[in-house]
């Protein structure tokens, strides 16, 4: 079978095969800042300052964010189609609310680099 992957529309695989890749991603950032701060004495400002003046860090992060925001995206319309019966409702949450986590990424992506 011949699958368009260039289209706009998702299917459930899509979807599926995506949750589980950014939750992985998603975990891992999460262990790596637990480690940080496991192996890590003190964390100051200057200690946080330099983890995340490093580059590789700065796009680990963002991919992260980026993670969360598809994560979030998948999962909100899930949520929404199954409980939000009115579609001109679903229709605005659903816009508000991936506003809101494209908002994160793009608050991000400033703050990181300002670092």
């Amino acid at each position: 079978m011949v699958v368009n992957q260039a289209s706009l529309k998702r299917d459930g695989v899509q979807d599926f095969v995506s949750l589980r890749a950014t939750a992985l991603v998603l975990a891992s950032y999460a262990l790596f800042i637990l480690g940080y701060f496991l192996s890590t004495p003190t964390v100051t400002f200057e200690a946080w300052q330099g983890l995340f003046s490093n580059l590789a860090v700065k796009v680990y992060t963002l991919t992260a964010l980026v993670c969360m925001m598809i994560h979030t995206r998948i999962g909100l319309w899930q949520v929404l189609t199954d409980y939000i019966k009115c579609s001109k409702l679903r229709a605005i949450l659903g816009f508000f609310l991936n506003l809101m986590a494209f908002s994160y990424v793009v608050i991000g992506f400033f703050v990181l680099w300002s670092v």
